[in-house]
């Protein structure tokens, strides 16, 4: 059975991977860089500051910085864990594959700490703006659907440590964001 969702896993990722092209590579290369987010989250961190005030914008700051520490440092345990090797470093994936980045990254692959921190800082934004911004709320959801897939496009994840990673990534931001507003309900004065 696992064997089969390797086979499976592998062969999406030849796929995807081979959808790619030059003209395209500067644009994946572009939404994989952790920078090229921020703009997207300032403007989400924004929008809860004009809805919420300065105190509850603060504190969403905090309990962000919280989930991004928490979302990172579980897919690194995964991924020592498992110990799957990234496809840039998986011969039997070599030369089947794209390699757009310079350099490879680290060893292991799964899961996915870009696919789980965008989609854990979406899901936690989305949840707070969803009421008075909910077009931008589902852009933030589409955002990190393409910082995922950019993670298969340039050869560094297979789709699975993706998937995973979104699953994860979910949960966390549902989480963080049930625990931000049992903090605020306890100890912040409207």
């Amino acid at each position: 059975m696992l064997e089969r969702i390797i086979e499976i896993d592998t062969e999406l990722l030849i796929f995807l991977n081979g959808l790619g092209g030059e003209g395209w590579d500067g644009f994946w290369m572009f939404m994989t860089t952790s920078i090229t987010s921020l703009p997207v989250y300032v403007i989400a961190a924004f929008i809860v500051y004009k809805n919420y005030g300065v105190k509850k914008m603060l504190f969403s700051l905090l309990f962000l910085a919280i989930l991004i520490t928490f979302s990172d440092q579980l897919a690194n345990l995964f991924k020592y864990g498992f110990g799957r090797l990234r496809p840039c470093h998986d011969e039997t994936v070599q030369g089947l594959i794209r390699l757009v980045k310079p350099t490879c990254g680290g060893k292991y692959s799964f899961f996915s700490a870009h696919a789980s921190t965008s989609m854990a800082i979406v899901v936690f934004f989305s949840l707070l703006i969803r009421k008075q911004v909910k077009y931008f709320a589902l852009f933030l959801i589409v955002w990190s659907l393409f910082v995922g897939y950019s993670r298969i496009y340039i050869g560094v994840h297979f789709p699975f440590d993706v998937l995973f990673g979104f699953l994860i990534g979910t949960i966390i931001g549902i989480l963080v964001y049930k625990l931000f507003i049992l903090f605020l309900n306890r100890f912040v004065s409207n």
